[in-house]
């Protein structure tokens, strides 16, 4: 009966550990891509300009105007009010010159484009705030399965120490400062299996996901590469790659149609007419005729003078967006060489240093060579490095997201 109940048990966690999903960063960003609201509430945006197209290039319709003149109703006998009645149809059409319509149709494209490229932008800054979410999920699972394994080393030294107590090596009071510093490897993998379920709350919400957290995971690798490009490599990669400075870029390009077109509306449009009758007796007529404005007033000088404005308006936000890309791109360098230089002593020498003192002071003290003060601060420094170098690597990889952000792309996985 034992032996099937464990058998029971080993087959209900294979299947609870089947039913979890693993996601790679991949997988997520195209589920992301998928779900998430606020890009698919964009794309609505980009359909919305689209249709914007469609009204800007309508042709003007034709006026139809039907009449009946020379009603007399007070006639006598015979009475007959309609007897000398004129009907009369008129159509009008008015016809748009100077491009107006390709004009406006242009404009709206060239909307369509600026709204496809803050599409790009807001995938951008979302993407970031995902990658952030994925990085701190990996960092709690590093932490945790390192918490893990300290707890189980040191229950191993707990267990011998019991062992020497029983033997009388060692003090009842050396044993109970050993088991009261067990509850700090508790509440590290208390403190990280909280972190670990935050993160990844923040990754089903982003993902639009109502998928139980213990059913939902992510891998991926949790390490950092010491290669890095120039700074300039980076600016060139941003100034072709950011999506809001191609917005920026795009918007003085609509303000100057935008300006034609008002230049466009300017000009006056003619109306051309034709209308025709019936007399009494029955003789038809037809006439034509051209309505012209007298444009005496310019009754579009203050558009004009708008949109050209709105041009030098642009070409300093443009400015400002190009500014803004070197600033992002050089404070990200910046931080992430930073990094760098902080996580290589760690992964060439601290580590194993922490390591080796570790086993050292443990072996020595377990065979009387060291004290209990001297084992508990090896442990604890062991414990520290290997939370700041997590640690580390958690903020490397963070600051490589802000880079892939900064440039626009991903330029560090």
């Amino acid at each position: 009966m034992r032996h099937l109940r464990a058998l029971s048990i080993a087959l209900l966690a294979a299947s609870g550990a089947s039913a979890q999903t693993t996601y790679t960063w991949l997988q997520l960003k195209d589920k992301f891509e998928a779900n998430n609201p606020s890009l698919r509430a964009g794309q609505l945006n980009i359909a919305e300009s689209k249709s914007m197209e469609i009204t800007a290039f309508l042709r003007p319709n034709p006026d139809f105007n039907a009449g009946l003149d020379q009603i007399d109703p007070f006639t006598t006998h015979p009475y007959r009010p309609f007897s000398n009645a004129l009907p009369t149809f008129s159509s009008s059409y008015l016809h748009e010159r100077e491009h107006k319509r390709e004009l406006r149709l242009e404009s709206a494209k060239k909307g369509t484009a600026i709204a496809e490229s803050q599409q790009d932008d807001l995938e951008r800054n979302l993407l970031f705030n995902l990658r952030s979410a994925f990085v701190n999920t990996l960092q709690a699972k590093a932490i945790l399965g390192v918490s893990k394994e300290n707890l189980d080393y040191y229950d191993h030294v707990i267990a011998i120490s019991r062992e020497q107590y029983k033997a009388g090596d060692i003090a009842q009071v050396d044993l109970d400062r050993l088991e009261l510093q067990r509850v700090q490897y508790e509440s590290q993998i208390e403190m990280a299996d909280v972190s670990l379920r935050t993160a990844k709350i923040q990754l089903l919400m982003m993902l639009d996901d109502r998928t139980p957290i213990e059913k939902f995971d992510v891998t991926g690798p949790f390490e950092f590469s010491s290669a890095l490009d120039s700074m300039n490599t980076f600016h060139g990669i941003a100034l072709n790659a950011r999506p809001d400075l191609r917005a920026a870029v795009q918007a003085i390009d609509k303000a100057k149609t935008d300006h034609q077109l008002a230049v466009s509306n300017g000009s006056t449009d003619p109306t051309y007419s034709v209308d025709t009758g019936i007399n009494t007796p029955v003789s038809v007529y037809v006439g034509f005729s051209v309505n012209i404005p007298i444009r005496i007033f310019d009754r579009n000088q203050g558009e004009k003078e708008r949109t050209e404005i709105d041009i030098r308006r642009n070409e300093r936000l443009r400015d400002q967006a190009v500014a803004q890309v070197f600033n992002d791109v050089d404070s990200a360098w910046v931080t992430v060489n930073s990094q760098v230089n902080l996580l290589r002593p760690y992964k060439d020498k601290y580590l194993a240093q922490a390591f080796r003192v570790r086993d050292t002071v443990t072996f020595a003290y377990q065979h009387g060579g060291a004290s209990l003060l001297d084992f508990l601060s090896a442990q604890n420094d062991f414990r520290t490095v290997q939370l700041n170098y997590l640690m580390l690597i958690g903020s490397y990889l963070t600051a490589a997201s802000q880079l892939n952000l900064a440039v626009g792309r991903e330029v560090i996985q």
